[in-house]
């Protein structure tokens, strides 16, 4: 983004209901070309500065900073509304949130002061965790941080996959490894000799996230932009349950934007059927149903949604984290991530059901929502979410997997 003197104003929003109320307004202007951004597998650039200057990116500070300190109820809203309008938009900032919370989880003061600013200016947070070819359960790693000698900065060496939004971001948080072996992020800025992108993300649908290669070639690091990894998998923590709630968010956001669609061209375009009495295929009761019925399932995918973000904030609500209320959050938000995961895929495929063989033309470009929903709910398997709930009501096992 512009930075100096030309910098464009960046709005401070005050609360959650602004936040919600400017993520609408947002909504409304990215989603006319949602169809064409996908279809010429656009990065959205535009639209990302757009987010920057709304103040968005900067709402979960906390107020004593300058933030709107954004509860997750208002966060999961402010992704649902977006994804409506495009998922791929809303998912780069689904790992901006997930690194602003690693700051607040373990950043020193002076990292909290620096990086607060820098949202609060409209910068974003990418992403450069995963790797190809290592084991993640064993927390395996080919990104290292070596030394520099006579200085205290580091030089950081590897290639990452899945970095979605790196390209575009300000900052590029970089899981990897300190020379101690500790696990720890070093926060890249944007246009540091070394840092590089492959531009190779050519995925099924979530088009827009440019979530391909980053390369990291002895990039230099200021030892103060070096976070500890603040999270394990046995420890009483809600951090996990926050990132996943963004996920479930994006997916109701997909079946929302799947469903209007579907009744929107139902209306304008879609022929009765042969053997209906009636005139108008909006009109025909086995179709008005049919839709009643999957309509009810987005319905109870957003109140999951809502109940699972409602969870969480309950569970921070106390100074001291209660082990049973982060249990309830961790399964609120598994049965929300399974549930919203399935409503997805099933809202966007059955969208041709109703709108009939003229609405898979390509020109309508209404097979994204599919492959938007395919493609990001492959993110982490919902098998997995119905264990954990499974595991809870046969055996009274908390979730404590790295995802919950």
């Amino acid at each position: 983004m512009t930075t100096g003197t030309e910098a464009p104003a960046v709005a401070v929003i005050a609360d959650g209901a602004e936040a919600v109320r400017v993520a609408a307004d947002l909504a409304r202007r990215f989603a006319p070309g949602a169809k064409e951004r996908d279809r010429d597998r656009t990065v959205p650039r535009a639209e990302l500065e757009q987010i920057a200057r709304s103040g968005l990116l900067g709402i979960t500070v906390p107020r004593a900073a300058g933030g709107a300190q954004a509860s997750h109820r208002v966060l999961a809203d402010v992704f649902r509304i977006l994804a409506v309008a495009d998922a791929s938009i809303s998912q780069v900032l689904q790992n901006h949130f997930v690194f602003v919370r690693v700051l607040r989880d373990r950043g020193t003061a002076a990292q909290r002061e620096f990086f607060h600013a820098e949202l609060l200016r409209g910068a974003r947070f990418g992403n450069a965790m995963a790797e190809r070819g290592v084991d993640r359960r064993k927390g395996e790693t080919n990104t290292s941080l070596r030394r520099l000698d006579g200085t205290t900065d580091l030089l950081l060496t590897g290639r990452k996959y899945y970095t979605t939004g790196a390209a575009t971001a300000d900052w590029v948080p970089v899981k990897t490894k300190d020379p101690d072996g500790a696990d720890v992020v070093a926060y890249v800025a944007q246009g540091s000799p070394g840092l590089s992108f492959g531009g190779d993300w050519s995925a099924l649908g979530q088009r827009g996230t440019h979530s391909g290669t980053t390369l990291l070639t002895d990039v230099r690091v200021p030892a103060d932009r070096i976070v500890a990894w603040p999270y394990n998998a046995d420890e009483l923590r809600t951090a996990g349950a926050a990132g996943q709630l963004l996920h479930a968010a994006i997916d109701v956001g997909i079946a929302e934007g799947a469903l209007a669609a579907a009744a929107e061209y139902v209306r304008t375009r879609t022929r009765a059927y042969a053997d209906s009495p009636w005139d108008r295929a909006a009109d025909e009761h086995h179709l008005i149903n049919d839709v009643g019925r999957q309509a009810v399932q987005v319905r109870a995918a957003r109140a999951l949604l809502e109940r699972a973000a409602d969870a969480v904030d309950d569970a921070e609500a106390d100074p001291v984290l209660d082990a049973d209320k982060v249990a309830e959050a961790s399964l609120s938000v598994a049965a929300a991530r399974a549930f919203t995961a399935e409503t997805a895929v099933t809202t966007a495929s059955e969208l041709f059901s109703y709108a009939g063989t003229s609405a898979t033309d390509e020109e309508h470009g209404l097979d994204r929502f599919w492959r938007d929903a395919r493609t990001h709910t492959l993110h982490d398997p919902t098998r997995w979410k119905y264990h954990h709930v499974g595991n809870h009501v046969l055996n009274g096992v908390a979730p404590r997997g790295p995802l919950l």
